[in-house]
Parts: structure tokens; C-alpha cells; sequence
């Protein structure tokens, strides 16, 4: 899969908002989307003043806007929609929930790291565990019950400390349950779309892969 390495302030400026993506760092520093609250590119003031986007610009911008919040490529992001489509309910809010479930999205829910980035990191270098076993699986599906906890030789590490002290910490959400002292977290319930602050118009997804 190919992965996004340039400045990721660029994707928020993209987008029109932050979307938190170095974590505890969007806090902290001087956000160039407030500075420059335009697209990146020679044309960005041009498209700042153009007063009303396509439906299909919309729909476009706000599946590029949830598949950067949760760091997915577009073939990773539409296997996950087909996989939502076909579950009974509605699928915008089956799509949200898998993505929730996603085992990078949960160690940064429980404060394991400053943001998801940081966390698929975490999962890809063997630091996590699930029901007692390592999995270095970012997309590895969380199911109600599981216990996600760090390794016994990765508790202490500088940035898990970091995070979990962090003034800007994410509160933890209601379906979470977390053990800060021993790094062991559990997924109390499956999440419901109700449950996830996610400020994102899931609808328009699904509009845009309808067609």
C-alpha cells in the first residue's frame, strides 16, 4: 500500500480543518491551517473563493477527509466500505464502527499514543497484545470483550509516559475501559455511531461509492 510521506498539515489545509493528525503537536504548535486557511498549491486562494463545490466535490472531500483521519489508503478504506455495506443496518454508521475497531484506532483511544499514526507504529513494532497474545496488526478488528495491553517490556516507553500524561489526552470514551497503571485497556461493548466523536457526513461516503 502506498503511504502518505509528506507534511500532514498540507492534508489538513486540503481538507479545510484540522484533523489532529501529529496529535498532541496540533495543540501545541502554530497550525498553518489557521494561517493559511486555504487548499496547499498555486491555485488554493483561487479555490478558496469559489462559493459552492459539486455534490460529487463534496461527497469526495468527505471520504478523503475520514480516510485521513484514520490514516487508510483508498483500497484499504474500500474494502472496509464493501465489508459495511453488506452487514445489516446502515452503512455509513457500519463503516465508522469498523474503523473504531480498528486495533491502532483503539491504543490511541486508551491514551497509548498521541495519535494514530504513533499507534500504528506502536502495533507494527510488536508492542501491543491482545487477549494475552502480540498482534502487529494495524487493522486488526477489536471485538467486544478483547483486552489490548502492552507489552510487559514496552509500559515504560518515553512516548506511551508522554501520551498518557498529556494535558490534550482524547477522554476516554464509555465503551473503553483502561487500567492506566498496568497499560490494559478493554473494549467494554461494541461502539455505536452515537458513541464515536467523529464530526464527519458518513452519508456522502456512501452516496459516492453508490454510483
Amino acid at each position: 500500500m502506498a503511504r502518505y510521506t509528506g507534511p500532514v498539515c498540507k492534508l489538513c489545509r486540503r481538507e479545510g480543518e484540522k484533523l489532529f493528525l501529529k496529535g498532541t503537536k496540533c495543540y501545541t504548535e502554530k497550525c498553518p491551517v489557521d494561517r493559511r486557511a486555504y487548499p496547499p498549491g498555486h491555485h488554493g486562494p483561487a479555490q478558496a473563493r469559489r462559493r459552492k463545490q459539486s455534490d460529487y466535490a463534496l461527497q469526495l472531500r468527505e471520504k478523503q477527509k475520514v480516510k485521513r483521519i484514520y490514516g487508510l489508503g483508498e483500497k484499504q478504506f474500500r474494502n472496509l466500505f464493501e465489508k459495511a455495506a453488506v452487514l445489516a443496518g446502515i452503512t455509513g454508521a457500519n463503516l465508522i464502527v469498523f474503523l473504531e475497531s480498528r486495533l491502532d484506532n483503539i491504543v490511541f483511544r486508551m491514551g497509548f499514543a498521541p495519535s494514530r499514526a504513533t499507534a500504528r507504529q506502536l502495533v507494527r513494532h510488536r508492542h501491543v497484545e491482545v487477549n494475552g497474545r502480540v498482534v502487529d496488526i494495524p487493522s486488526y478488528q477489536v471485538a467486544a470483550g478483547d483486552e489490548v495491553a502492552l507489552k510487559a517490556g514496552s509500559r515504560q516507553l518515553s512516548l506511551v509516559e508522554e501520551s498518557l500524561e498529556s494535558r490534550t489526552r482524547p477522554q476516554l470514551l464509555e465503551w473503553l475501559a483502561l487500567d492506566e497503571k498496568n497499560r490494559v485497556g478493554r473494549v467494554v461493548r461494541k461502539p455505536t455511531r452515537e458513541d464515536i466523536p467523529l464530526a464527519a457526513q458518513e452519508q456522502l461516503i456512501v452516496e459516492l461509492y453508490s454510483k
